[in-house]
């Protein structure tokens, strides 16, 4: 069923990035921006709710000047900001990543891993995450145009013996939609509802503790908030995002989202390349 919204109960949005508020080559608009900072001096709370490691995300971040609790890794983790503290951290299993090693060296797809800090930090912050992969396919340029990092390369199963920690925070495949057809079916049957698997951009295939998820991670931020689900909008384009819907009061997708994505949502706006949420802010809040 779809649902609505009062924006006079609405007290927070929580905002995916890409595809979402970003414009297509990951920009930042001064119109979107503009429509977020008018949300937060009226007193709604921006929550930040993106697949981005705090790396990735942190221009973004930093920019609408949201601050708070802020969902990264697809909800794997979510930490305070600007200090970066942890608040919630769920891991991904060691042998879960390993056959995931095996699977892409059999294949010859790209393959990465997010690991958490040294343990011998006491792994409180977001910021002493690493990023690792595998070998130096085409799917390490991708990532670093596309996120403007660039992932290190080592032995992934050595990476994991030695990184300290029970697990890794998520990992990924990087393909092309032909290699994505056919990688995916075999994680799923390998795996199948045991890890959470799912396409985040139309090149990756992430992998992570079932756990954890976008909606998850929404719910721990709003019980940590006093929010209630009729107090929160959600904006999100893909696959990842869906299970915020089941989290906030209403769920609002951009015209250029997944069909799946727009079919679960009570709202469609414009584009992301139209500044679609921007506009919708505008009407719904009369900015």
């Amino acid at each position: 069923m779809k649902m609505s919204a009062d924006p006079g109960i609405v007290k927070a949005l929580a905002l995916d990035l890409d595809g979402t508020i970003l414009a297509p080559g990951s920009v930042l608009s001064e119109r979107v921006k503009t429509a977020v900072n008018k949300c937060m001096r009226r007193g709604l709370k921006i929550i930040i709710n993106t697949g981005r490691s705090i790396e990735g995300a942190e221009p973004y971040r930093s920019s609408l000047g949201a601050e708070g609790p802020t969902i990264y890794c697809n909800g794997a983790v979510v930490a305070d900001m600007p200090s970066g503290v942890i608040l919630s951290s769920i891991l991904l299993d060691k042998k879960t990543a390993e056959l995931c090693v095996d699977l892409s060296r059999e294949t010859g797809i790209y393959f990465q891993i997010y690991f958490p800090g040294p343990a011998s930090s006491g792994c409180t912050s977001v910021r002493g995450m690493s990023l690792v992969g595998d070998s130096d396919l085409p799917g390490r340029s991708a990532y670093y145009r596309q996120t403007g990092l660039l992932p290190e390369i080592r032995d992934l199963k050595e990476a994991l013996r030695s990184c300290g920690q029970e697990g890794c925070v998520k990992a990924m495949f990087i393909a092309e939609p032909e290699e994505m057809a056919l990688i995916r079916p075999k994680l799923e049957d390998k795996f199948g509802k045991s890890v959470y698997i799912t396409q985040t951009q139309w090149n990756y295939l992430e992998l992570m503790n079932v756990k954890a998820s976008k909606g998850l991670g929404l719910k721990f931020v709003m019980e940590r908030l006093s929010l209630k689900r009729e107090e929160v909008i959600a904006f999100g384009d893909d696959e990842n995002d869906l299970p915020m819907s089941e989290a906030a009061g209403l769920f609002v997708a951009p015209s250029n989202g997944k069909d799946t994505v727009k079919d679960k949502a009570g709202l469609v706006v414009g584009s992301s390349a139209d500044d679609g949420v921007a506009v919708f802010l505008e009407e719904f809040f009369d900015l």
